[in-house]
Parts: C-alpha cells; sequence; structure tokens
C-alpha cells in the first residue's frame, strides 16, 4: 500500500478538480457574480484593487483560465502524465481560490476546504506520480514525465 500511496493521492487530487472543472463546462456566466462579490470582499491590499479594476471587467477570460486550467490539472493528475507541473498548476489555482473565493464565505469551516486545496496540490509536487503512472512509460515524451 505504501508504495502505492502517491498514485493514490494523486489521483483523488485529479478528480477533486475534475469535479470543480465539470462546474464550469456547461457555462461560466454564474461566475460573473461570484467573482463581483467575492471581489469587493477580498480584504488584501493590492490584490482587492487588482479584482475590482482588472477582473472584475475582464471576468470572462479569467473565469475561462479557471476552467481550462482546472480541467487541464484534472487529466494530467488522473492519468499521471506531468504530474509535478500539474501539481504546480493545481497549487497556483487553488492558492487563487483560497485568496479570492474564500473571502467571499462566511463559514470559516468551509473555508478550509480553499486552504486545504493548497496543501492537497503540494502534496502531489513533493511525492509525484507513484507506481501507477502513465508518465513512467519509455514511450511517453520526456516532458510528460
Amino acid at each position: 500500500m505504501q508504495e502505492i500511496w502517491p498514485s493514490l493521492f494523486r489521483i483523488v487530487v485529479g478528480l477533486y478538480w475534475l469535479y470543480f472543472a465539470s462546474q464550469k463546462w456547461q457555462g461560466v456566466g454564474w461566475m460573473k457574480p461570484l467573482i463581483e462579490s467575492t471581489s469587493r470582499a477580498n480584504p488584501i491590499p493590492g490584490l482587492h484593487e487588482f479584482l475590482v479594476a482588472v477582473v472584475v471587467p475582464n471576468w470572462l477570460p479569467f473565469a475561462l483560465a479557471q476552467a481550462v486550467g482546472e480541467t487541464v490539472v484534472a487529466v494530467a493528475l488522473i492519468l499521471g502524465l506531468a504530474t509535478r507541473w500539474a501539481g504546480v498548476l493545481g497549487f497556483l489555482l487553488a492558492a487563487n481560490l483560497a485568496l479570492t473565493v474564500a473571502f467571499g464565505v462566511n463559514d470559516d469551516g468551509f473555508r478550509w476546504i480553499y486552504y486545504l486545496a493548497v496543501l492537497v496540490n503540494a502534496q502531489v509536487i513533493v511525492s509525484g506520480g507513484g507506481p501507477i503512472a502513465l508518465g513512467r512509460f519509455g514511450w511517453v515524451p520526456a516532458w510528460l514525465h
């Protein structure tokens, strides 16, 4: 079990991202009011102003980038391709959510879901793909290992 743990963990984190990505596949219009409200609630100096002045007026490209990023991370982690790079992208996406969306949540307990996402992606970066990963095969291009 110890040998396959990194692979199982990576796959579960990939399924986590797949769930959140799938919420955006039928459209991202529901994200506009969320982006607007969380940008107003954000208490971090500099980030608050960036969200209000740049992200809110250009919400669609940012929402699409989040959806594409989540989908790429999910597929890469589930398949075990470019695992550490996918973990880095997942870490950045999770940090984005932890520094923006989490402040729009009034329940401190629920807010930890966003913070834990940062930690689990950091663990994927450290532990790698594990033994059950397509990236371990020789026929896979080196940049996908």
